[in-house]
């Protein structure tokens, strides 16, 4: 909004200048959506505990020591991190920009999916909520809607296309397969995100870090002379998503201090889905999709440890993880929680390093 109001006013205002940088205003997007974090987050979690009595319900096929170490904390704490990344967003971008609005339309049903699972727990009082397949089906429907929008905006042959990392100016082709793959890109990275949610401060640091880098690709991609210097696919625009996935890293880390160990509030699926589904639309845009796979690297050790489980003992009757998701597997063997958290973000950590390289390596 600010971007629009007075950025035309540069040429006779020189300060509005500033508003004109993609880079100043992803940095006061961060800044702002953190104040906002701090400014909320007493208020918010104090009204989620006076409205959950007993907190988020806990899964009785979970590690035992969650009956007690996270009984009566609340949850939807994804809340904060909506209300900050969205009023952040609509501050400091771009609002002409139709890439910003398809993403925060993503985040936002993917926000209301997870929010009516919370809910539904709650009132419930029990770890089942919104059935699977109702949940899925709402995902896959506004991930359709998103891919086939950003598609026609980025333009053939790029928008129904796949790129591949290192190889520079190759394009897959894909046709009608551009959308169910988008489709999956989003989805999955959605779920992903919420398998990874599982221990204090788990999932929201490496979702800063992926929003990091997405956010140094999407400045890249939109911007011409880089993207050729670097020899990557530009899509012109999409560097106003950076402005965006710093809002999100602002919020984020705002949410961190009260989701640090002893975790004063989860972010439950209102967060996690909402989180995981912009990392997704966003690297749909950027046509990084193969890049958020490594970026995001353990969000796909935790979802294809699920996978790898549930198929080992349909097929066998034998696990292969002691439980998963996989940060499960490492309780029961007996490491510590902070251990295991500041461990898989070192590893976030390497891998979002990894998948940075791919952008010079050509």
């Amino acid at each position: 909004m600010l971007y629009n109001l007075l950025a035309p006013l540069a040429e006779d205002f020189q300060l509005f200048n500033l508003f004109r940088y993609i880079t100043f205003r992803s940095g006061a997007a961060t800044l702002t959506a953190l104040a906002l974090s701090f400014l909320l987050a007493p208020g918010m979690i104090a009204w989620l505990r006076s409205r959950q009595a007993n907190g988020q319900p806990i899964r009785e096929d979970g590690p035992k020591s969650h009956l007690e170490t996270k009984r009566g904390t609340p949850t939807m704490g994804g809340t904060l991190i909506l209300t900050a990344l969205v009023a952040s967003t609509l501050l400091w971008a771009d609002l002409t920009n139709p890439y910003v609005w398809i993403v925060l339309a993503v985040t936002l049903c993917f926000g209301l999916v997870g929010f009516a699972d919370d809910y539904l727990k709650l009132a419930r009082s029990s770890s089942r909520g919104l059935p699977g397949k109702a949940k899925l089906g709402i995902q896959v429907v506004v991930s359709a809607v998103a891919a086939i929008a950003a598609a026609e905006i980025v333009g053939a042959p790029l928008g129904y296309g796949l790129a591949i990392p290192v190889v520079k100016d190759l394009v897959i082709d894909l046709g009608w397969l551009a959308v169910p793959f988008a489709v999956l890109v989003m989805t999955g990275a959605s779920n992903a995100v919420n398998l990874t949610d599982g221990l204090d401060g788990l999932a929201i640091v490496p979702v800063m870090i992926a929003a990091s880098c997405f956010g140094f690709i999407a400045y890249l991609a939109g911007h011409t002379v880089f993207a050729e210097y670097l020899q990557i696919h530009p899509v012109p625009g999409a560097g106003e998503l950076s402005v965006l996935l710093g809002a999100l890293v602002g919020a984020s880390l705002g949410f961190l201090w009260y989701n640090a160990p002893p975790a004063m509030v989860f972010m439950g699926d209102t967060g996690s889905l909402a989180c995981g589904g912009t990392l997704g639309s966003v690297a749909v845009i950027t046509k990084h999709e193969l890049v958020l796979a490594i970026v995001g690297g353990l969000f796909v050790l935790e979802a294809v440890s699920v996978i790898v489980q549930v198929t080992s003992f349909k097929l066998t009757g034998k696990r292969v993880f002691r439980m998963a998701p996989l940060h499960h597997h490492f309780e029961q063997k007996g490491w510590k929680e902070p251990t295991i958290v500041i461990r898989f973000w070192i590893i976030a950590v390497v891998l979002a390093l990894a998948g940075l390289a791919t952008l010079k390596l050509r």
